[in-house]
């Protein structure tokens, strides 16, 4: 007998088919999301899905184990050669629980941390010391910021700020910022207050793992990443340190701050990192940064202004802030017309501080689809079309049908990778 959803619930089937019918009639620009292969879809469906199995392989609580430990060994073997590590930790459900367990390892309450700024500018991540955040209420947080010129990381600030409150830990990482990090500088800094380092690689490590772009591993003394974004693997934590650290750390990831690890995450975990060692797969990471920068040129050409002048990066930032829209109201005019964004703050705007008045976008979703330099122009068109408008409301229904019909000329997930490729 089939076991089927749709006619057991088909409240729930119906969400499901409308998401991946809306997924495919949408254009994907959210900084945080990616599509995943097939391969990894299957891994995450897979009968790993029913086993429990706190601790780590070959020292688990339960029985049982045994091919569990395969895939969780698999996955920790792939991440370290990916990165060029000593070790790693794939049991983190997120980037915010790999932080987490950094911090509970490396500080204790009260102990100073330096980061950058995630109120005011823009850039920064909520779980690097934002006040809402337990990093925020539970350590001292000091934050470092951008130059207001450039609006790119100012290290002079950061070895000032180093010098003056001398953290514990120094986090380098930003949750939207286009422009690469000076991990080496970073670690110089860090050095000279006898801190510790920690780089935050999320959302590059898909472009590290392609060897695109700096690797902060040869840096910091512990580097974590979502294995989502530009890594293509399902939504997860990574972290990368030293096989002395990782033994801490794993504690403090269980029983410190959660339950036995999703072992068919930790499998999607295995699969996405056998994929980002493809060929492929570093010619898709080329892509999407040739595809941000076909992007970033269009939107210029169109006379927008990019926060920090463009990016070095799969990120793109538009400010909006000399425009009528705001970049809550460009988000939302966007989504309706079936192009997905996130709303931003751009750095010193002179008016409140809660100001959301920038879009945030990325190439790596698109990218997977399928899509290439010629089509970013498409898209940069159909978004100024939108944005012109303004509080008007979306272009149209007719945009929306065009909007639809171009992204569903794309297949669901444009994958190019052989069977016999290693």
């Amino acid at each position: 007998m089939t076991l089927d959803l749709n006619a057991f619930d088909p409240e729930l089937s119906f969400a499901l088919g409308a998401e991946e019918k809306r997924q495919l009639e949408t254009l994907e620009l959210a900084a945080s999301e990616n599509i995943v292969s097939p391969r990894v879809r299957e891994a995450m469906g897979s009968a790993l899905i029913n086993k429990y199995a706190p601790g780590v392989p070959g020292n688990r609580y339960h029985g049982g184990c045994d091919f569990v430990d395969i895939a969780e060994k698999l996955a920790t073997e792939r991440a370290t050669s990916l990165f060029g590590a000593e070790s790693a930790s794939v049991q983190a459900y997120s980037g915010v629980q790999a932080n987490m367990a950094v911090y509970f390892a490396l500080l204790k309450p009260g102990d100073p941390i330096l980061c950058l700024d995630p109120n005011l500018q823009g850039q920064g991540q909520m779980a690097h010391g934002g006040p809402l955040h337990f990093s925020g209420t539970l350590y001292r947080t000091h934050f470092y910021g951008v130059n207001g010129i450039s609006h790119c990381i100012d290290y002079d600030q950061v070895r000032d700020l180093a010098l003056r409150y001398r953290p514990k830990l120094i986090v380098a990482g930003a949750g939207a910022h286009p422009r690469l990090l000076d991990y080496g500088l970073f670690r110089q800094i860090a050095d000279e207050v006898d801190a510790k380092l920690l780089a935050d690689m999320d959302p590059m490590a898909g472009i590290v793992a392609a060897d695109l772009c700096p690797n902060p591993v040869p840096h910091a003394h512990v580097v974590t990443a979502t294995t989502h974004k530009t890594l293509r693997g399902p939504w997860g934590g990574l972290i990368l340190c030293s096989r002395e650290l990782v033994r801490k750390i794993n504690m403090n990831i269980s029983p410190g701050i959660q339950g036995a690890p999703l072992c068919q995450v930790i499998a999607a975990k295995a699969a996405a990192f056998k994929e980002a060692k493809t060929h492929q797969f570093k010619a898709y990471a080329a892509q999407v940064l040739e595809n941000a920068q076909a992007l970033s040129r269009a939107f210029m050409d169109r006379g927008y202004r990019l926060v920090t002048g463009g990016t070095d990066t799969q990120l793109i930032q538009l400010d909006l802030s000399k425009g009528e829209l705001s970049g809550e109201h460009a988000e939302r005019l966007l989504e309706l017309a079936g192009i997905m964004v996130d709303k931003i703050r751009i750095p010193f705007d002179p008016r409140s501080p809660m100001a959301v008045s920038g879009i945030c976008m990325g190439t790596q979703a698109l990218t997977s689809r399928g899509m290439g330099p010629e089509d970013m122009v498409t898209v940069a068109d159909f978004i100024h079309r939108i944005l012109s408008a303004g509080k008007r409301g979306p272009a149209g229904v007719e945009l929306s049908r065009d909007i639809a019909a171009f992204a569903r000329s794309f297949p669901a997930f444009a994958d190019t990778i052989c069977p016999d490729v290693s």
